[in-house]
């Protein structure tokens, strides 16, 4: 039998709650999900901004898969994924293995580590166009200095050849954060199970192969996941450095988005490209999720 009086408490209670949470629910709808159908609605439509949209149908879709710029920018975006992905995840999971010991002043070498992936991306872009300069940057001097012949001294930003190889470079110097995740994870790892291994004869490299990497499965499985989505949005540090060259070999997919919409005002195109980006970022996802039993280890699951 219901109870009128809990009846009119419990609306009370919801009329209230709603109305501490509508800043967030109102922020919600206008900022997230109206800008998400209108992209939608936009990527059908031929809209120069400064004028009315109008209805457009696949047009756009059936530019987009004509355009050469578009594959290029498709293939620098899988180029560096492909391959800052899976360097920043090894160069940080090396990292937290070695600032995981037990020695004196580690909290300084942790520190020293972890503070580069907090610098402002302008800056660090900024101060990696120097590194990376090919005459007067401090990384061809040093291999000059070492006697490297000039002709396998790379260009860096100024050869095509090398941008791309020269911004994966870069991105492992901002891998802190991941260091950090990794870290806390070693830290969890029970020892009882390394002392059973060593127990059993099993050498440094067969512990950390059987024990370390299967119980830290979660944590790279997870940057793996927050690495490929942002490598597809790879944006700010290729357009300070480069803005797209040389000759688009660094015009990456969310360059060429954010090109079309604020530089040739083709704000229906640069949609249908986002939502081009949010399939492949999905498919993507949802076969990683799909597959993850295969190889991620729960530690409460049997």
């Amino acid at each position: 039998m219901n109870n009128p009086k809990q009846t009119r408490v419990e609306r009370h209670n919801l009329r209230n709650g709603l109305l501490f949470c509508s800043p967030v629910i109102v922020g919600l709808l206008v900022f997230t999900l109206y800008p998400v159908l209108a992209s939608l609605y936009y990527s059908f439509c031929n809209y120069p901004m400064l004028k009315p949209a109008v209805w457009v149908g696949l047009s756009n879709y059936k530019t987009m898969f004509h355009d050469p710029v578009f594959y290029k920018s498709l293939y620098n975006t899988a180029y560096y994924a492909v391959f800052a992905t899976p360097i920043g995840i090894i160069v940080a999971f090396l990292l937290a293995l070695l600032l995981n010991q037990k020695v004196k002043g580690m909290a300084m070498f942790r520190t020293m580590f972890f503070v580069p992936s907090i610098v402002p991306m302008v800056a660090g872009s900024v101060l990696w166009l120097w590194l990376l300069n090919p005459q007067y940057g401090l990384i061809n001097t040093i291999l000059q200095a070492i006697h490297v012949p000039n002709h396998l001294i790379p260009g860096w930003m100024a050869d095509p050849v090398w941008s791309k190889p020269a911004l994966i470079l870069m991105s492992t110097w901002g891998v802190g954060g991941w260091m950090l995740i990794y870290l806390a994870g070693l830290q969890d790892v029970p020892q009882d199970l390394y002392e059973a291994a060593e127990i059993d004869g099993a050498s440094a490299f067969q512990r950390m192969k059987h024990v370390t990497i299967p119980l830290m499965s979660p944590h790279l499985f997870f940057t793996l996941i927050m690495g490929f989505i942002g490598a597809a949005q790879y944006f700010t540090q290729a357009w300070v450095m480069t803005m797209g060259g040389p000759v688009d070999s660094t015009r990456f997919f969310s360059m060429y988005l954010f090109q079309n919409a604020f530089s040739y005002w083709k704000m229906g195109y640069a949609c249908a490209m986002a939502w081009v980006l949010f399939i492949i970022i999905l498919i993507f996802t949802l076969i990683l999720f799909k597959s993850s039993a295969k190889f991620i280890y729960y530690g409460g699951e049997k």
